[in-house]
């Protein structure tokens, strides 16, 4: 089955997070999706390439038409190898991403944790210290993703020491508050970790 997934007007990660749930879909042997800018068919077009898939290009009117087609036996490893990464461990050690402009840093922080709460099965914990521990309290712009990772029981951390420095212990709004010790723990647990 062919399925077309039209992700203009859409901004990053949209049209990917959109194309990779058509993908692996189970019934769809073909995937069209539709973009309005050239960030968006480039980002497309890698997803399609890191899923070792064929795409091919088709422009009119200054719409792109990525055309992908499924190849089951890549697929299943794909599978595979994605089941492997369930024990991964994301530590976010800051209340944005990057380094340079704050603002830019939210934005980016943002869309990293929508994206998070679109990879099924992923990973399993997610610790938050230092500044971090400022997106698990009241006022967070992000508190509906992390409580929507907790719903799928992904474990949710807060450094205790880190609230209490920035007075927000009794600002909580999701997941627990942990130690230096299970922290630490977590960490040399995870058979894979990722730091922000």
């Amino acid at each position: 089955m062919k399925k077309i997934v039209d992700t203009r007007g859409l901004t990053c990660p949209q049209p990917v997070i959109l194309t990779r749930q058509a993908l692996i879909d189970s019934e769809v042997d073909e995937v069209v999706t539709i973009v309005d800018n050239v960030t968006a068919l480039e980002n497309v077009s890698k997803l399609a390439r890191s899923m070792q898939l064929t795409a091919s290009v088709d422009e009119k009117a200054g719409q792109f038409y990525i055309s992908i087609l499924k190849d089951e036996s890549v697929m299943d490893d794909l599978n595979i190898a994605q089941s492997g990464n369930a024990n991964a461990t994301i530590l976010i050690t800051s209340n944005v991403m990057g380094r340079g402009n704050d603002t830019l840093g939210g934005i980016l922080m943002k869309s990293f944790m929508y994206t998070l709460t679109q990879m099924e099965g992923a990973f399993r914990v997610l610790i938050f210290m230092n500044s971090g521990v400022l997106l698990t309290t009241e006022g967070s712009e992000v508190l509906e993703y992390i409580r929507s990772l907790e719903e799928r029981h992904i474990e949710v951390l807060s450094c205790g020491t880190c609230l209490d420095y920035y007075h927000l212990s009794d600002k909580l709004r999701v997941g627990s508050v942990t130690n230096m010790f299970t922290i630490t723990e977590k960490l040399m647990e995870a058979h894979r970790l990722i730091t922000l």
